[in-house]
């Protein structure tokens, strides 16, 4: 089993870099940038699909040759509202510009083209309780197996009520 405790390399820019290699896994990647107001970061997918996740902040985002404006809008990543989110198919180049300080999750897996570019939410991702009792928690399913969102991306925010 690959080790699961990754700790980030920096205290801005990409500060966590998860590939399926380095972790010992087959299909998840996943990255996440802490960007100041006006640094940038992007990447070009070649073989993977990305869902580029608003946590905190607002960023201008461009990709698959789209200028997407301005996405974001919760400040603390433990607003209970949904995030703005972003798919971009395999093979697609994307940039995001920090408007505030941010934080953006880049969650991927292998795509094969199948799918558009497009926004996810807020108004489309569905909050859900899980468990029972104290082991309750609420997922923001930002794009699971139900939704058409992706090739083989699955997403999806949890966390937990107060006193939990």
């Amino acid at each position: 089993m690959s080790d699961l405790l990754r700790k980030p390399f920096g205290a801005h820019g990409k500060v966590h870099g998860i590939a399926p290699e380095s972790a010992g896994w087959r299909y998840v990647g996943f990255s996440l940038c802490r960007l100041r107001p006006g640094e940038t970061v992007g990447g070009q997918m070649e073989d993977r699909e990305v869902i580029l996740v608003m946590l905190e902040g607002r960023v201008h985002l461009t990709g698959a040759d789209q200028d997407w404006g301005m996405l974001g809008g919760r400040m603390d990543g433990f607003e209970k509202t949904p995030p703005h989110c972003l798919y971009l198919p395999n093979k697609s180049a994307w940039q995001a510009v920090a408007e505030t300080g941010c934080v953006i999750a880049v969650c991927s897996a292998p795509g094969s083209g199948g799918h558009a570019a497009r926004r996810i939410g807020p108004d489309d991702i569905a909050l859900t309780e899980r468990g029972r009792g104290t082991n309750t928690w609420l997922m923001n399913n930002i794009a699971m197996e139900h939704e058409d969102y992706a090739d083989s991306l699955l997403a999806t925010g949890g966390f937990t009520p107060a006193g939990h």
